[in-house]
């Protein structure tokens, strides 16, 4: 499918099943032949999908050529190397790649609808566009068919992400601006004026110059490490936890002054009128949609990211701003310790897969500890994370007994990436290699770039396969409870739906979460628990641990 830009556009069966056809109406045709439940093949979901779905529209699958040159690239160590129909059209032809188009920071509310966005393939001029898509699709479906079943699998995870993250967008995140308002005030005093501070970030300061003797702008770390030093406790940064090394009067204010200036940067105001949509309800009440722009594996690991918005970091003091609609209710979904049992899964370790069909799988661990949790939880962190020093060092050796296949499986990614090797996910998402990585090691801090990428690679076998664990429950649920799916951030999932609807969506959750098992990893004995909250509102549902 190719649009024309001006709400029409071309489509072909590429199965050779019929004729190609030019319409009028793009949106139209989507939705009458969604019936035979097709894969859309385009270019990029971002360029074509959040118009259909602005005009009712949604579709079932798709292939995002964009996404799966990504992922195929990435496999084949070119990681980076530009991925628009236009650059994997000229490779095929033996051209050089043109630079993949600008991408923008997000423009939340000031976001103008493009009727389908025309052409940001990046093909020369006078290449026909559905002729390109259709030679670089068969070209990309050659590579996977080479490769092992499971990126064949990813690639259709990762175009359904790129559904849901246009779908999610569309819905947005229910955010009340009184309520907002309300949190702002009582944090920070009355709104300001622009330039100026709000009442309380002002009294900081004035109490920071006081505390210090001289006046100081707490915004500029270079006059706080001035101040610092003025009164005999030089600092190397103003990072808090050095800062709170420090034993004088200034300290607090300083931490507190940071952080209500974060949240008034970030969450505060300015940020509600550039990203929250306002609209009155139905009994008047000021209601608003957040809507993120999600970058769908904008992190290496697969892990989402977002152009603006801050979506990703929502922080806890403006959550009670999250609340649904009247009549309405929001289930949160949290997978608690997923990457634990991602490991269990991924290792194949009959031991930590007899630990993750519990509950808790630290409390189980914790056998090995002398009932001491903590211990146990420190333990397997650090064997994901590369933590091999201090306390964690005996609790490593106590794992690596008991749980031999698991911490080999992380043990090994940290050699190879020790090496400068690459490692890949359950289903061979590709870990970039260190560029100039002989030259780096063979430095004077060569060992410690070592460990460090050691350390990534050890990170990476898990983080990434809680990733595609995380795709295929967003993938699952929004087939399962269309236009409910409003939020997602790594391993949490919101819902907002009428609330008579709210035990449907639960057993919807469940059918998801069982899938996402059973699709990665089929038969295994590992749980993945979700812990689901029916609320009101973002702001009290408690995160397990």
């Amino acid at each position: 499918m190719v649009a024309d830009g001006e709400g029409g556009g071309r489509l072909r069966p590429l199965d050779g099943d019929g004729p190609e056809r030019r319409v009028p109406d793009l949106a139209a045709a989507v939705r009458s032949a969604e019936a035979d439940r097709p894969r859309w093949v385009w270019a990029d979901t971002r360029d074509t999908y959040p118009e259909l779905v602005r005009a009712g529209v949604r579709v079932e699958r798709c292939h995002d050529a964009a996404l799966v040159e990504s992922l195929l690239l990435g496999h084949e160590g070119r990681h980076g190397e530009p991925r628009s129909l236009g650059a994997a059209w000229s490779r095929l032809h033996g051209r050089p790649a043109p630079a993949d188009p600008h991408e923008p920071a997000g423009e939340g509310t000031a976001a103008q609808p493009a009727l389908f966005e025309a052409d940001r393939s990046t093909l020369p001029p006078g290449t026909d566009r559905l002729d390109a898509l259709a030679e670089v699709h068969a070209d990309q479906r050659r590579r996977l068919a080479a490769l092992p079943p499971g990126m064949d699998l990813l690639a259709a995870l990762e175009s359904a992400g790129a559904l849901a993250a246009a779908e999610m967008a569309h819905e947005g995140l229910p955010w009340r601006p009184d309520l907002h308002d309300r949190i702002l005030t009582d944090l920070l005093g009355a709104r300001p004026s622009p330039g100026r501070r709000p009442p309380v970030l002002a009294d900081l300061a004035a109490r920071i110059g006081e505390a210090v003797g001289r006046e100081v702008n707490p915004d500029s770390p270079a006059q706080v490490l001035r101040a610092m030093a003025w009164i005999g406790h030089p600092v190397a940064t103003t990072r808090a936890r050095e800062l709170e090394r420090v034993e004088h009067p200034v300290v607090p204010l300083l931490l507190r002054y940071k952080e209500l200036s974060r949240l008034h940067s970030a969450n505060g105001w300015a940020w509600r009128e550039a990203w929250v949509d306002e609209r009155r309800g139905p009994g008047g009440e000021r209601l608003g949609r957040f809507r993120p722009d999600y970058v769908v594996g904008g992190v290496v690991s697969g892990r989402w990211a977002t152009r603006g918005g801050g979506a990703l970091q929502i922080p806890k003091a403006v959550r009670g701003a999250v609340r649904a609609d009247p009549g309405w209710v929001l289930l949160r979904a949290d997978a608690g310790q997923l990457e634990p049992r991602i490991l269990a899964a991924v290792s194949e370790d009959a031991g930590l897969a007899a630990a993750a069909a519990e509950d808790d799988l630290y409390a189980r661990l914790a056998v090995h500890t002398g009932d001491d949790r903590a211990r146990a939880k420190l333990g397997l962190i650090s064997a994901m994370y590369g933590q091999t020093g201090g306390d964690a060092a005996p609790l490593l050796a106590l794992l690596r007994r008991h749980y031999p296949r698991a911490l080999e499986y992380v043990d090994s990614a940290a050699r190879t990436g020790e090496r400068g090797g690459v490692v890949r996910s359950w289903l061979g998402r590709t870990s970039p290699a260190p560029a100039g990585w002989e030259r780096h090691v063979s430095g004077p801090d060569g060992d410690r770039r070592r460990r460090a990428h050691g350390r990534f690679t050890r990170n990476f076998v898990v983080q990434a396969g809680a990733a595609e664990w995380a795709l295929v429950l967003l993938a699952s649920l929004r087939l399962l409870m269309p236009g409910a799916v409003v939020f997602f951030v790594h391993d949490e999932v919101l819902l907002h739906v009428p609330r008579e609807r709210a035990r449907e969506a639960v057993h919807a959750i469940d059918a998801a979460r069982e899938r996402a098992r059973t699709v990665l990893f089929g038969d295994t004995p590992v749980r993945f628990p979700l812990a689901v909250t029916v609320t009101e509102d973002y702001e009290g549902t408690p995160r397990p641990r």
